[in-house]
């Protein structure tokens, strides 16, 4: 049985791009969650500061979560091409040139370098699986590894990586489709994933997914779960980088979908003009049409057009609960505590 965060069955999810913040982090641990930073789209020196930062502001134990490289095929950039064609008059009329289609891996290698130094409790992969020498490097330095599976049949290829555990994404889960490979169709609801993905492994199992209280925490845990995992829910609360009109249309409009009009890849966000427009059109071409989109979906955020925006949101979003992320990390364990 993983160690690491045991201390706490509710996690903080890691919220890539803006959200996940030191302080939000720093706050669900002293309250007694178990936090994950998301070290995707930082730079390698950054990672290592907002590490540096978060041991400076708790002694807990906390997780870091980084995207593995995703493949690159010719194909996904003239598809990414073509999409931006279909996007350039749009784009024009809110006065935003789009950005060009381009393949990288984050910083990948360098990220591996600053988490064997920095060595956290645990660092997750998303977007794919790391390479073997990676987990051997980080279990060598003490770090536990952890892959995000979105379909049952994905753990057998995460045990025999020789992972620690598994964060098992439910259907409902907001932002990106974390597991190593973008169907594009619709997967299991979390409940039923926890229960198929215990059917197959021991491995300590995260579940995620459009979790919004202790009571469903509760559920994913009788499930055959050891934890849940949390996003969502902390998107409003004042410690998270949630840009202002992504926390306005949280709780202002209803209905999310999956898709990849945003990135390439498939993720679930509120629906707005651009999903309902240009959805359909987007092509599986990740991080290729990020590069493409990028440029807009900062003119939306600058300027507060919500339709322009990339608004991440789990299945679960009507229930958000605004309110400190310490406050609502200690809600979350009495509501779980009283319904097991």
């Amino acid at each position: 049985m993983s160690t690491a965060w045991t201390r706490s069955a509710v996690v903080l999810a890691p919220m890539a791009g803006g959200p996940s913040t030191v302080d939000l982090a720093a706050a669900v641990a002293e309250a007694g969650g178990f936090p994950f930073l998301a070290g995707a789209y930082l730079t390698p020196e950054r990672l290592r500061s907002d590490i540096a930062d978060l041991r400076a502001r708790t002694s807990a134990p906390f997780g870091v979560n980084v995207f593995a490289p995703s493949p690159d095929e010719p194909s996904m950039t003239a598809a990414a091409q073509e999409y931006a064609a279909r996007l350039a008059p749009w784009a024009a009329a809110a006065g935003v040139e789009l950005g060009n289609p381009r393949y990288d891996d984050d910083h990948f290698a360098a990220k591996v370098d600053v988490l064997v130094e920095a060595r956290p409790a645990l660092v997750s992969f998303a977007f794919g699986w790391p390479p073997a020498e990676v987990v051997a490097r980080l279990q060598a330095a003490g770090v536990e590894v952890w892959t995000t599976v979105n379909e049952p049949a994905e753990v057998e290829w995460a045990a025999a990586l020789g992972v620690d555990g598994v964060v098992a994404q439910g259907w409902e889960a907001g932002g990106h489709r974390g597991g190593p490979v973008d169907t594009g169709r619709e997967q299991l609801p979390v409940r039923d994933l926890v229960r198929e993905v215990r059917a197959r492994t021991d491995l300590p199992v995260i579940a995620a997914g459009g979790l919004m209280t202790g009571g469903e925490a509760a559920e994913v845990l009788a499930a055959g779960a050891d934890a849940a995992a949390f996003g969502t829910a902390f998107l409003t609360s004042p410690e998270a980088g949630t840009a202002p009109v992504h926390a306005h249309a949280l709780t202002h409009r209803e209905g999310t979908v999956v898709t990849r009009a945003f990135t390439g890849r498939s993720a679930r966000a509120l629906r707005t003009a651009w999903t309902d427009g240009y959805g359909a059109d987007a092509p599986a071409a990740y991080p290729h049409v990020h590069h493409v989109t990028a440029p807009l979906r900062a003119h939306g955020k600058a300027t507060g057009e919500a339709d322009l925006v990339h608004l991440w949101a789990g299945a679960g979003h009507t229930r958000l609960r605004p309110r400190p992320a310490g406050e609502l990390c200690l809600t979350l364990l009495r509501e779980l505590a009283a319904a097991r």
